[in-house]
């Protein structure tokens, strides 16, 4: 074969999964669908929607839309876990999006991309430990506070840094969280506290998934946890799963639901000690505008089934 068309057909080998992991893949949503027994015995289903990661800037429509047909879910509590925004003038899109689901009960915590807009930078930088965390994220604050107003006057409670009670579909439900760890903002000691034993759950919600949280909430009695921020790796290697998690979570647990407990680390959750929480990460339905690519990892949002 002439060394012209060798140079064709290596290019348009190399363009193909390029073209998926940039057009394709992230605007293919998907719900995902789990479980977890959670529930004291006797307890009817409890169904959680948790959304996570939108990132999103005011053009994309097609996720806007998405987002609002999952109102027809009819969950009976929503949680949202941060990195919302991606544009300083995306709080009415985030609006919008969530409209059809703000007469349910919800919570929601921030992420970093909730206070700073992105800026431009190498996209593989994702894939190491020197991208940049709280302030160093850029220059241009975004309206974090318009975004938080809303959310609240609408009903939603805010969980960063907070303690909370909510009842949903019949449950007394203990709700704590923390601001974004990954910016060092979470202040879990201002509203530590053991789990409250009058609840039906206590569940403990936070953006990124830092193991200091996950071991402070677990420790004082938090039997499910919610997070998002990983992503699940944006980029999976087929057959073998998250490279990193933007974090100290390991690549194991990127997304999904596993097992945690205080001082579990990189322990598989199949060595869970009895009464181990369950921990659900979301790999969320967004990313950076400067990092827009995602390759055996779909963009989703999670519809978690509660049960006794």
């Amino acid at each position: 074969m002439p060394r012209g068309r060798n140079v064709l057909l290596t290019t348009g080998v190399l363009a193909l999964p390029l073209a998926w992991a940039t057009v394709v893949e992230p605007r293919w949503f998907a719900l995902r669908q789990l479980r977890a027994p959670v529930l004291p015995a006797g307890s009817r289903p409890l169904r959680v929607l948790h959304l996570s990661d939108l990132h999103l800037v005011p053009r994309q429509r097609h996720k806007v839309e998405w987002v609002r047909r999952l109102a027809e879910l009819q969950p009976d509590l929503v949680v949202t876990t941060g990195d919302n925004l991606a544009h300083p003038q995306a709080v009415p899109a985030v609006l919008d999006a969530y409209r059809p689901l703000l007469d349910r009960p919800g919570v929601f915590v921030l992420g970093s991309n909730d206070y700073f807009a992105p800026r431009a930078k190498n996209p593989l930088r994702y894939l190491t430990d020197s991208h940049p965390r709280g302030e160093d994220l850029g220059t241009r604050p975004l309206p974090t506070g318009d975004l938080v107003r809303a959310l609240e006057q609408a009903g939603w409670h805010d969980l960063d840094n907070r303690r909370t009670r909510v009842t949903a579909a019949g449950l007394d439900l203990e709700l704590v969280g923390v601001d974004d760890p990954h910016l060092g903002y979470d202040r879990y000691d201002e509203v530590a506290a053991p789990a409250a034993p009058d609840a039906d759950l206590t569940v403990g919600v936070t953006h990124a998934p830092y193991q200091r949280v996950l071991d402070a909430m677990t420790a004082d009695g938090a039997q499910l946890l919610l997070a998002g921020h990983t992503h699940g790796g944006q980029l999976r290697v087929p057959g073998w799963g998250a490279l990193v998690t933007n974090c100290d979570l390991d690549t194991g647990r990127a997304r999904g639901l596993s097992r945690w407990w205080p001082g579990a680390g990189s322990t598989p959750s199949s060595e869970a000690p009895p009464g181990a929480a369950w921990l659900e990460v979301s790999a969320g339905l967004g990313g950076s505008p400067y990092a827009p690519f995602r390759f055996a990892c779909r963009p989703e949002a999670t519809l978690l089934t509660l049960t006794p």
